[in-house]
């Protein structure tokens, strides 16, 4: 099976925030590393890069033919998207393995796995 992997950033401390330099050198090196290892898992295809905080983002509707933008993102800012990872592995509980690894999840974020459908 192959699954996208979304990882919903929550209040996780980002590099160069404060709450990051309120980290220990130690949880930092740590967080790179397991997002290393994450990338290096066999089925793993890492994002090449990561996304700017979602406050850069901007959210585009089309209404009765009118292209409408509203700065920020349109779901809340706890919620919002901070990168994402394809992953090919044999069931939804090694997804769930793989996902419970992202330091994301357990700094305050999630992980939301879902399904890819070939097309």
């Amino acid at each position: 099976m192959k699954y996208m992997l979304l990882i919903h950033q929550g209040n996780t401390p980002l590099p160069g925030s404060p709450e990051w330099e309120r980290l220990s050198e130690e949880e930092q090196k740590s967080v790179y590393a397991d997002y290393q290892a994450i990338n290096q898992t066999p089925g793993v295809t890492p994002a090449d890069v990561w996304m700017e905080a979602p406050e850069t983002a901007t959210t585009v509707r089309v209404e009765k033919g009118e292209t409408l933008t509203t700065d920020g993102p349109f779901v809340a800012v706890k919620e919002a998207l901070g990168g994402y990872l394809f992953y090919e592995g044999d069931d939804l509980d090694a997804a769930i393995e793989l996902a419970s690894r992202i330091p994301a999840a357990r700094m305050g974020g999630a992980v939301e796995i879902r399904p890819t459908k070939e097309g």
